[in-house]
This record gives C-alpha cells, sequence and structure tokens, in this order.
C-alpha cells in the first residue's frame, strides 16, 4: 500500500524547487534577506541576550575562516561534543560555510563511546564545551590521532597546542579573512546539493552507534517542505531545548534559516517551565516525556488542592474534551458549548497556557509515542500537539500533522516529496529528499536498510489511513510473540500507561516466548516525590518508595486500568516496581529520551525472573 500526502493540501511547491543548494548557502542568504532581524535569543546569567542575523553571521564566518585555517578541507569532518546552546548553533555553522562536516557528540556520551564517534568519523577537529568533554578526549587520545585540534568552548585553555578556545579560533579566522577575504565564500560556493553536511550517530538500541550520513540536500529539502506547507511563520518565536546532536533539533535549527523567525535556545532541560514563561515563544518541540510530566503535574497539582477549585477544573477539562472530540470529527459547537468553552477559558485553560508563556500556537511531538489521552488534553486547553514522525536517517521530519489538519493517534501527513508504503509485514518503507546517502564506512548496514531504488526500511510497524494520515503501531525488533502464538506491541501500551499513569516514568512489556506478560515499571522522580510527601513517606528515598504497600497498591490500580483496555494475551498479570529512575549514564535511555529496551531487560533481568518464578 503506498500513500502520499491529503490532495487538496495547498502546498508552494516554488519553495522546494527553488530551495537553496547547501545550508551553508541557506544561512548566507538568511543573513542578506534579513540583518537586521532578531536571529537567537540566549541566556546570559539572568539575563536573555538578543544577536541578529547580521551579528550571527560575522561571527560565523570567523570562526568558518578559523577553520579553514586549521587546514579542514571540503568535506572533512569537526566533531562538536556540547550541550544546546548559542555556541553549538555558531560552531555548526561555520562548519558548514567552511565546507566541512559536523560529527555531532551528545554531552553525556561516555569517554569511550565518545573516541569511537570522533575515530569512525575521521574527525579532524573537536569543538569541546567546557574540561568535561576535554577530558574524554585526553583520556582516549591514542585512540584519536586524527584529531590535531581541540577548540574549547568554556574554561581555562591549557598550556598545550592541541587545545585552543573558541575566541582564539575567531581571532584566527579575523587574521585568514583579512589575508584571504574570499576564501569562505569560495568554499560555500563549492557545496553542492549531495556534499556531506552532518553525521548524526545513532544512539541505537543495541550494538555500536552507526554514523548516518545526511547531505546538504537533506537538510534544505526539511526546510523548505515544511515552509511550503505553512506550518511556521515568520513572526513565530521559537523556544529551542532539544539536543542539537540529534536530528530533531538539528531541523528545528535549520528551519529558522528558511523562515526567518527567531529562536531563543537554552539546552537546559530544568528551565524549560521557567524560560517558556519569560520568552513566551509561539511554538516548541520536544519529547513525549516532556508532555507527559507536565501534564502529570498539573492535574496532581490540582488533585491535591481538591475542593472547589478541583471540580471547577475537572467540569473545565470535560468542557474541552468535548470540544476537541467536536472538532476532530468536524462538527460545529453548539451555542451552549461555545459559552461553556469560553466560561472554562476564562476560568482554567488561560491559566494554564500562561504557565507556557501564553503565545503558544501550538506544540511538536517527536521522537517517541505521543499517549493520545496526553494529545487529546492539551487540545483540549488550547494548545495542539502536533505528532510527528522520522529517523535520523531520514533527517527527522518524515511525516508531521499540520496545525490545520491534525489527528491523534497518528503522526499525520508526508511532507510534501516524501513518499511512503506499507511493506507485507506491515513495516514502514520510505523515499525521498530527506534519507541519508548511507551509513559512514558501513557498508553492509546500508545495504540492510536501504534498497537500490532509494526506499528506506525503517524497522517501524505501521498503517495508513483511507485519507493519507500514517499510524506507528510499534518497531518491528520490539514486537515480540508470546507462547502462545499471540504479537504483543510493547511501546504501543507503554505509551497508554504513561498517559494514564502521572508517577510512571517507563513501563517495560516483556513477555517472549512466555505465557503472559510482565512488566518493569520505573518511577517519575518529581511526580512520586509530591505524590510520597502527600501520603506520609516525604521523607523516604526513592527505593523505600518503591517497595512501599502504598506505592504498589497505587501502581497496581493504574495497571489494572490498563488491562481493562488490553487483549487478554497483552496484559500485564505481574509487575514490578525498580527501585531507581532508567538513566542515559546507566545506558537505559537514549540521550533523545528513547528506551534502550534491551538494555533496561539485561541490568534488571534478575527482577524478570522473580516475575516468572
Amino acid at each position: 500500500m503506498t500513500a502520499s500526502r491529503a490532495s487538496d493540501e495547498v502546498v508552494d511547491w516554488s519553495k522546494i524547487e527553488d530551495r537553496a543548494p547547501s545550508v551553508a548557502q541557506l544561512f548566507i542568504d538568511r543573513v542578506a534577506a534579513t540583518p537586521r532581524s532578531e536571529a537567537f535569543r540566549y541566556p546570559s546569567g539572568d539575563e536573555w541576550v538578543s544577536v541578529s542575523w547580521a551579528e550571527v553571521g560575522e561571527r560565523v564566518r570567523t570562526l568558518a575562516a578559523g577553520l579553514i585555517a586549521l587546514g579542514i578541507e571540503p568535506e572533512q569532518r569537526v566533531a562538536v561534543a556540547s550541550s544546546t546552546r548559542y555556541e553549538w548553533v555558531l560552531a555548526d555553522l561555520a562548519v558548514m560555510c567552511a565546507g566541512a562536516a559536523t560529527t555531532t557528540v551528545y554531552p553525556t556520551t561516555t569517554a569511550a563511546d565518545v573516541a569511537f564517534i570522533v575515530a569512525n568519523s575521521g574527525s579532524r577537529v573537536v569543538v569541546a564545551e567546557d574540561e568535561s568533554q576535554l577530558a574524554k578526549l585526553r583520556e582516549h587520545r591514542d585512540e584519536i590521532p586524527d584529531v590535531h585540534r581541540v577548540v574549547l568552548i568554556d574554561g581555562t585553555v591549557p598550556d598545550d597546542e592541541w587545545v585552543m578556545g573558541f575566541d582564539e579560533l575567531a581571532e584566527l579566522g579575523d587574521r585568514t579573512l583579512r589575508e584571504r577575504p574570499t576564501c569562505v565564500d569560495d568554499r560555500i560556493s563549492g557545496i553542492s546539493p549531495d556534499s556531506l553536511a552532518t553525521l548524526i550517530y545513532t544512539s541505537g538500541t543495541t550494538g555500536r552507534p552507526k554514523g548516518v550520513r545526511l547531505p546538504h540536500l537533506a537538510w534544505t529539502y526539511e526546510a523548505a517542505s515544511i515552509d511550503a506547507v505553512g506550518i511556521s511563520e515568520g513572526d513565530d518565536l521559537q523556544y529551542l531545548w532539544l539536543p542539537l546532536s540529534h536530528v530533531f533539533g538539528k531541523v528545528l535549527l535549520t528551519l529558522p534559516l528558511q523562515i526567518g523567525f527567531p529562536t531563543a535556545i537554552d539546552g537546559r532541560v530544568d528551565k524549560i517551565v521557567d524560560n517558556l514563561a519569560v520568552v513566551r515563544p509561539t511554538f516548541m518541540g520536544a519529547a513525549p516525556r516532556i508532555f507527559e510530566k507536565a501534564y502529570a503535574r498539573i492535574v496532581a497539582t490540582v488533585k491535591s488542592e481538591g475542593g472547589v477549585k478541583k471540580r471547577i477544573f475537572d467540569w473545565a477539562i470535560g468542557v474541552g474534551l468535548a470540544a476537541s472530540k467536536a472538532r476532530q470529527a468536524g462538527k460545529p459547537l453548539s451555542r451552549i458549548q461555545q459559552a461553556q468553552l469560553a466560561l472554562a477559558d476564562r476560568l482554567v485553560f488561560r491559566t494554564i497556557r500562561d504557565r507556557f508563556g501564553g503565545r503558544l500556537k501550538f506544540f511538536i511531538s517527536g521522537s517517541a509515542p505521543l499517549d493520545r489521552d496526553v494529545a487529546q488534553w492539551f487540545d483540549a486547553i488550547g494548545i495542539p500537539v502536533l505528532e510527528g514522525y522520522g529517523l535520523s536517517e531520514t533527517s527527522a521530519a518524515s511525516f508531521v500533522n499540520r496545525p490545520t489538519a491534525y489527528r491523534f493517534g497518528t503522526v499525520g501527513w508526508p511532507i510534501p516529496g516524501t513518499d511512503v508504503k506499507i511493506a507485507d509485514d506491515g513495516e514502514i518503507l520510505l523515499r525521498g529528499p530527506g534519507i541519508m546517502s548511507g551509513y559512514h564506512k558501513n557498508p553492509d548496514a546500508t545495504a540492510e536498510s536501504l534498497e537500490p531504488d532509494g526506499w528506506f526500511h525503517t524497522g517501524d510497524i505501521g498503517t495508513i489511513d483511507a485519507d493519507g494520515y500514517l499510524r506507528i503501531t510499534d518497531r518491528k525488533k520490539d514486537m515480540f510473540k508470546t507462547s502462545n502464538g499471540k504479537y504483543v506491541a510493547p511501546s504501543a501500551i507503554a505509551a497508554t500507561f504513561k498517559g494514564i499513569c502521572p508517577f510512571a516514568g517507563e513501563l517495560i512489556v516483556h513477555g517472549e516466548g512466555k505465557s503472559y506478560c510482565v512488566a518493569l515499571i520505573s518511577l517519575d522522580g518529581e511526580a512520586i516525590a509530591e505524590w510520597a510527601v502527600e501520603n506520609g513517606m516525604g521523607e523516604m528515598p526513592l527505593r523505600e518508595i518503591a517497595a512501599a504497600g502504598p506505592t504498589v497498591a497505587m501502581m497496581s490500580a493504574y495497571v489494572d486500568q490498563l488491562n481493562a483496555g488490553l487483549n487478554r494475551w497483552e496484559q500485564i498479570k505481574r509487575f514490578t516496581i525498580l527501585e531507581r529512575e532508567l538513566t542515559v549514564e546507566n545506558g537505559e535511555i537514549t540521550p533523545s529520551m528513547k528506551l534502550k529496551r534491551k538494555k533496561v531487560v539485561d541490568n534488571f533481568a534478575d527482577r524478570i525472573t522473580e516475575l516468572y518464578s
């Protein structure tokens, strides 16, 4: 079965056909088009600093010239090991304008994996955020002989020719531009659409990460295609906290180069809610866990207050949900419903929206499945969550719901120019300009995933509605069969459970070859801490809260609620609550908040054995 976007969608194909040949040219064109307009905001102490496109352009040009002076040649790799911050943007754009390619390294990556990524990519220069990232490189310096210079963003630059400061690189570039004024322009003009732009190493659920090779045409296509359907506009203000070392963040960094809206950037996850109230953006991208936590926190706060406030809140949510469902069904609201919705908005919804800045048009959700009930709840309060779908290998956005056309439980329509078909076994296959050129130095893996005619095997299972909306049902490799011959989709069950239970971090369903399913449940530390205080366990550490009788009873009730909506063979017969949260450091979740199911099962194999004993 094949499908494309809905036939009645308005698409400005000229934006796709006339797009820039490279990210570097896209950036230079943006600087020329709107030099005085705001480009980025970033935190400095307690203040937010604003910079124009002209200021960004000047800084990027000197950094790019600095890289050229260091001997970086076209398509050679420059690694960036940093959290999301303004300097990450500058470094990446400088690499683009030097005609080189960015190797992205997430800051919590272990020293051994950093060494592997840097060595495997053949990176010649590494831009390191601070001394902790520098220490990782020093620890494995013998394994990364191609690296001839490390550029340090923060911290004291040691007396070592191997290391230089970020400002030093710009100063070197400034001197180079005086000697060779056209060196950066010459590099930009030499970039072709097929030139390598980015090397992103997939977090992977097993084995070593694979380097995904993404050419310039993938990013310029993504930006132009999203612009062509009018999802965002020039008067928008984006709040960007997502890891720029991953495709979801990277595509949201490319989009303003195409459209021209400003972006407030701060990668500190604990500052998201506070920053939203100050920055007051019009949209933000996030992983589902952010929405689940926000939903759970608001609901738990109102529940704890109780009384009249809770009754008004519950009434308002009921009104909002009814209106949301009517909109989804294409049914007009009656006058009574309109009046009720206006009152609910004034009493409840406006206050909630103000906590997110008060100007949000929508959120964008990606990286993992979003529970339908959570999406419906946000829509009820007036902030739609537009779920999208894509992978590192597809430059992030292959599908996305539109602000004027969205359906809960789906990831929307394809972006223009992307084709999709469902294989006989249910796997989703994609083809289009956003598909990678292959895995770096891994022809076997490339041949396994990418067919000669361009179709990419996503590894995801899904179906397509008659009007083009795609539904993801599970990961092909994650699905398992019980001893009774029934297939179980653990990711879908987990997404449902996290929408039901505000205190769960993750639900890991297990049952391969078994006669029934069991589950490991991790707690959300922040949410469970508040619940523990209310239930007389505020002084207990998390491991004791997890084992306490009231906690087990509470979680059992949520599991019963989950089971009521599942087929008999999918139901959770036994479960255990883990004594700690799952972490990136323990290898159990990826930096982009995806569950590494196999690693969790391995780490807690004894607990699973107990559940079947």
